[in-house]
């Protein structure tokens, strides 16, 4: 059966008159007895007597009849839902995003979200650079939010903020930096597939610094343990200016003063699923925000 098959049973069933139900319906009364025609054969049942010009509901059609109307109760409710979605006012948006995106980047931008679009739900897992954009190739996440480049044919990618990274270490640096006293220093680094790693290395190796001539001291899953290995003075890293501000305001680490290209925040998405309208409003609050942000510092 079909919801306008329903639509025009329960009309005739209230109305107890078929032009009558089909004006209501704005439809032509032989539509409307096609309708209930059709119903009726193909379920083999009797919905209504046909009195002379009159109508009443037969006993199976009686029964049928609060199933039809919580059935297009239902479909009222799915439509209103949809509607909804499409006007902001119910959604699930589902995150992940790497751990300096997730833990001091985007937090300000959810609670604003949150403030403008109060029906809407996020929620966020964290992951690695690496671990996100598999999570989104799986299709369980609708965005990813990292810092480290992902090249995937299946992914597309815009850059939705930047950092700045910063070489810290809790013993002064040394008078002269160069490239022989970068590879003799002791490392303690993010595990491999972070994008904090990632870019670190990418730097190095700008200045000279080849990857594997690192001595790793130690290799750990997360901002904070590298950060507090490094004021324990396990030895030097390289980490976002976000994650070690209090710390240098505190004096338990020092900037080195290495000038680091500016490392890119992107969104990733997968190219073949779809876009839902809270996604797309919160990239545009998210862009708009980086707007308004560069346009106070001019």
């Amino acid at each position: 059966m079909t919801p306008e098959q329903l639509r025009v049973f329960v009309a005739v069933a209230e109305e107890q008159h078929m032009t009558r139900a089909a004006a209501r319906l704005n439809m032509t009364q032989s539509t409307a007895s096609a309708a209930i025609a059709a119903l009726e054969a193909r379920h083999e049942i009797k919905l209504f007597d046909r009195i002379g010009r009159g109508i009443s509901l037969t006993e199976e059609g009686r029964a049928f009849l609060p199933e039809a109307r919580a059935v297009l109760a239902r479909f009222a409710e799915a439509e209103a839902m949809l509607a909804e979605t499409r006007g902001l006012e119910r959604g699930h948006i589902r995150l992940i995003a790497s751990q300096t995106i997730a833990g001091y980047w985007l937090p300000p931008y959810l609670a604003a979200f949150r403030q403008a679009r109060p029906g809407i739900e996020v929620t966020l897992e964290i992951g690695n650079t690496q671990e996100a954009a598999e999570r989104l190739r799986a299709g369980l996440h609708d965005l990813a939010l990292v810092e480290g480049d992902v090249e995937d044919a299946k992914l597309e990618r815009v850059q939705i903020g930047a950092d700045r990274l910063m070489l810290v270490s809790a013993a002064p640096p040394p008078g002269k930096l160069d490239a022989r006293a970068l590879s003799a220093a002791s490392w303690v680094l993010r595990e491999p597939g972070s994008g904090t790693r990632s870019t670190a290395e990418a730097a190095l190796a700008d200045l000279g610094v080849a990857p594997h001539a690192l001595s790793a001291a130690l290799v750990l899953p997360s901002n904070e343990a590298v950060l507090s290995a490094v004021e324990a003075g396990a030895g030097i890293t390289i980490l976002s200016a976000h994650v070690v501000a209090r710390s240098l305001s505190l004096g338990t680490v020092r900037d080195w003063d290495l000038r680091l290209a500016p490392r890119p925040f992107y969104a990733l998405r997968h190219r073949d699923h779809h876009v839902s309208h809270a996604t797309r409003d919160l990239l545009a609050r998210i862009d708009q925000s980086q707007l308004d942000d560069l346009t106070r510092t001019e």
